[in-house]
């Protein structure tokens, strides 16, 4: 069995009054993106403490899937004139052909080598090399697979400066592999905290996959107040300067912290908010993406 893609751009008024027009239409799922995601126009949509959720985002994606004997254009023609849409918005319609949707998943999925002794492996995999360090995990709902370059520049820096026995936050956790990653490494106990419920969750089935202890993950609101001895978050530049206040107050004087998920020309900009707290080493720069460290004085 074969489907159909509509992949449409809208704006921000418009992109959920579409997507239920789609599904009233049809649509046998709609899926709504930020169509600037990867660019530095990209848009976090989660409220952080203290502060209201944004919203949508200002250019969205919306793609939504059918049978593929409906006729996709005039359904695009009827919901866009249901929600108030003069002129017909871009988009494309294409084939989606049937396939082992598991296997051909697991198939882009392979062991990732971080570095000499670190290994991130799928379950489905053995491990390449069974006395390394390897990380359990499988691609979830939650960001850190280790494939992107952000994850694997967090990953190294915990690989080349954790000394063992460390407390640390991970916050922005994703799919918890950095506080896995860093007690696998010799930290002593960490907490990892994210605004996504299903982030939270992902973060403690991949613990308890990794038989890791002495690691609690939590959204913000829950989540204990204290200071660690290193602070990591790989998030959005938006975020991080935002968040600038909580992640210094949140480490102890003479901790570190490791901030990624910042293009490269947005590096020194956020470079410059930090240096209120704390010194910073030279940043790392892989595939047009930055990390940061530094030491609170």
């Amino acid at each position: 069995m074969s489907w159909l893609t509509l992949t449409v751009d809208t704006d921000a008024q418009h992109a959920e009054a579409l997507s239920e027009a789609l599904l009233e239409s049809g649509a046998l799922s709609v899926d709504l993106l930020d169509a600037d995601a990867g660019t530095p126009d990209e848009q976090a949509i989660f409220g952080e403490p203290g502060e209201p959720p944004p919203g949508v985002w200002q250019h969205n994606r919306v793609s939504a899937l059918f049978d593929d004997d409906q006729d996709v254009p005039a359904i695009l023609r009827e919901a866009a004139s249901r929600i108030g849409l003069e002129q017909l918005p871009e988009h494309r319609i294409e084939m989606l052909a049937d396939n082992d949707w598991v296997r051909l998943t697991q198939s882009q999925f392979e062991p990732i080598r971080i570095s000499a002794r670190l290994w991130i492996v799928p379950t489905w995999h053995t491990p390449s090399d069974p006395d390394a360090i390897n990380i359990v995990l499988d691609p979830g709902l939650a960001f850190g697979t280790g494939s992107h370059p952000t994850t694997r520049l967090c990953l190294r820096w915990l690989d080349d400066n954790l000394k063992g026995g460390e407390s640390v936050l991970d916050y922005g956790c994703g799919s918890g592999i950095l506080a896995i990653a860093a007690l696998k490494l010799g930290a002593a106990r960490a907490v990892g905290v994210d605004v996504d419920s299903q982030a939270v969750t992902a973060s403690r089935d991949n613990a308890a996959a990794n038989r890791v202890g002495n690691v609690q993950f939590y959204q913000p609101d829950n989540a204990p107040q204290g200071s660690y001895d290193l602070v990591v978050a790989n998030i959005l530049t938006n975020p991080l300067r935002m968040l600038a206040p909580l992640l210094a107050n949140a480490t102890r004087q003479g901790g570190q912290i490791v901030l990624s998920g910042i293009l490269e020309e947005q590096a020194q900009d956020v470079m410059n908010i930090y240096r209120q707290w704390f010194d910073l080493n030279a940043p790392i720069f892989e595939e047009g993406w930055s990390c940061l460290s530094g030491r609170k004085r």
